[in-house]
């Protein structure tokens, strides 16, 4: 399993696990030990992103975990706009195109994440690891399209961070 796949489970992780000192430390280090492609360092670094994770409770770090990615996935269609206004290759535009309503579509799957983790309720709960699957798709699907169309992908460092996170 990929490390896009575990998203979903760092996210119900951050809202089970257990912490006696640092709930962020606590959790990477719980993460890192289960996911070794990822680790607890790329997990505390994730973190840092945003400086409430420090004092944030496991809701608050899963709340803050969609938010980096949704600002990741923001980025990379912002990239894609740019990308597409300027290329004149028609593969490579198609493919654009493709890569710019997968990443809309995940932003929005995003934004659904975050009111899901927020709520706290178990069907919120499930909606969001549902809508997180479905936009931590969008990288991979994305680097396929461009494979398929035989051209060598332009957000291909963006898709493999996203995977990554």
């Amino acid at each position: 399993m990929g490390p896009s796949q575990d998203l979903p489970g760092l996210v119900l992780l951050l809202l089970l696990v257990s912490s006696s000192a640092s709930i962020l430390d606590d959790t990477c280090k719980s993460f890192g030990a289960n996911h070794k492609d990822i680790g607890y360092d790329y997990c505390i670094k994730f973190f840092q992103a945003d400086k409430g994770s420090a004092t944030a409770d496991k809701r608050g770090l899963a709340v803050i975990a969609v938010k980096i990615i949704r600002a990741t996935a923001s980025s990379t269609d912002k990239r894609i706009a740019a990308l597409k206004a300027l290329m004149k290759d028609k593969k490579v535009r198609s493919g654009l195109d493709d890569c710019d309503e997968l990443y809309s579509d995940a932003v929005d799957e995003l934004d659904t994440a975050a009111k899901g983790v927020a709520s706290g309720t178990p069907e919120g709960l499930k909606d969001a690891v549902t809508n997180l699957s479905a936009a931590m798709d969008a990288p991979q699907t994305c680097e396929t399209g461009f494979q398929e169309l035989g051209v060598k992908s332009p957000l291909a460092a963006e898709d493999s961070e996203s995977t990554r996170e």
